[in-house]
């Protein structure tokens, strides 16, 4: 009876441990959305401002003069697809990175340039975010299709 009680305290524990450890290395899965404020991606933490709504989505970085080496935009769409990206309006070039719901690099358009408008780029596969950053971010970072994406809350 006793060797059965400490059988089921140690499958106990190994449960809790392994349940403490999923969470940690999840944790940027359970960032709320509207309460990220970072992207952590190829090693490199970048400021992200947030477009949630249509209308953001649309505008993104549109109209803007820069965009530094420490920052980004990071799209966060209400369904998984193969989400098209333009370059209207837009006044430098990018590298757009579309990220799966599992928060792995599906897709990358290097170099993005503004007179490339009307033309549309489209991932390969189904993403359900995508990030906007400077052009050169993904060569200059070895950033790959498949690796993976933290998101970050202060």
């Amino acid at each position: 009876m006793r060797s059965r009680n400490i059988f089921f305290i140690l499958v106990v524990v190994v449960f809790l441990v392994a349940g403490f450890f999923l969470i940690k290395n999840n944790s940027s899965k359970n960032v709320e959305v509207n309460q990220i404020h970072f992207v952590k991606i190829a090693g490199k933490i970048l400021k992200v401002d947030l477009a949630l709504t249509s209308e953001e989505q649309e505008r993104g970085l549109s109209g803007r003069n820069e965009l530094k080496e420490d920052e980004g935009m990071l799209f966060v769409f209400d369904y998984i697809n193969k989400h098209p990206f333009w370059m209207k309006d837009m006044n430098f070039a990018i590298d757009i990175i579309w990220i799966g719901e599992d928060l792995r690099v599906v897709y990358i358009k290097k170099n993005a340039q503004p007179e490339s408008y009307p033309e549309t780029f489209l991932p390969k596969q189904d993403a359900k975010y995508v990030l906007e950053v400077w052009a050169s971010f993904s060569e200059k970072n070895n950033l790959r299709v498949g690796d993976e994406v933290e998101f970050l809350s202060p």
